[in-house]
């Protein structure tokens, strides 16, 4: 019989882990990046969310000034309407700001004794009935959809955008320059404006989703 080759018996070769080596830091790259590329994708959202909140915001204040406008100047057919009261003799007065429901929302420029002007110390977000702003539509029947309401569904500013008025028509003489609007004085006199018109300085402020989310917008408006 032939006699058949005489192989060696065969020895697994050593493993030495230099690919776990290699492969263990490459993974470790990829999750690092994927947690970055988490990071970015989220701070992108609520960037998004925060523009969208104080756009809205910034919305109903603008609404809220128009509603002013049409409050003081008119046209304004509403019901509730207080425009020719306004444009006649308006009650401003001393200081702080009128809480009644017929003359709301007028204030005097800053209240003696007081540092700041009174649309920076009243309360914006206070919707009880003596509240010293006037929500949109108060004095115009015009309407305002927020959370508040049965139809406000979805992403709605949490609060109607309210706004105060003061009278700036005024001078003070001892003080040139300087506006105060205690009352003011339909005979043209010394330091004090022709009565063809009352100047105005209007402060409205809206609200985003939360009430915490606020925008503020103001004019001077001559009726």
């Amino acid at each position: 019989m032939p006699c058949l080759p005489h192989f060696p018996p065969h020895r697994p070769s050593r493993q030495r882990g230099v690919s776990l080596i290699v492969v263990l830091p490459i993974l470790v790259i990829v999750s690092m990046l994927g947690l970055a590329s988490m990071q970015i994708a989220l701070m992108g959202e609520r960037g998004a969310r925060n523009d969208r909140d104080m756009q809205q915001a910034w919305q109903a204040a603008e609404a809220a000034l128009i509603d002013a406008e049409i409050d003081l100047q008119g046209p304004n057919s509403a019901s509730q309407s207080r425009t020719a009261r306004l444009l006649a003799s308006p009650a401003i007065p001393d200081s702080g700001c009128q809480t009644s429901s017929q003359w709301r929302g007028l204030c005097a420029v800053q209240s003696p004794g007081q540092s700041k002007p009174s649309w920076l110390v009243v309360d914006f977000t206070d919707t009880s009935s003596s509240a010293p702003t006037v929500a949109l539509g108060t004095y115009t029947g015009r309407a305002f959809t927020h959370a508040g309401e049965a139809e406000g569904r979805g992403v709605q500013p949490a609060l109607a955008p309210r706004y105060v008025v003061e009278d700036v028509s005024r001078f003070d003489a001892a003080n040139p320059g300087r506006m105060v609007g205690s009352s003011y004085a339909s005979a043209a006199a010394a330091g004090t404006q022709a009565a063809a018109g009352r100047l105005y300085r209007v402060t409205a402020l809206g609200f985003g989703p939360r009430s915490d989310i606020q925008a503020a917008a103001q004019i001077l408006f001559r009726n």
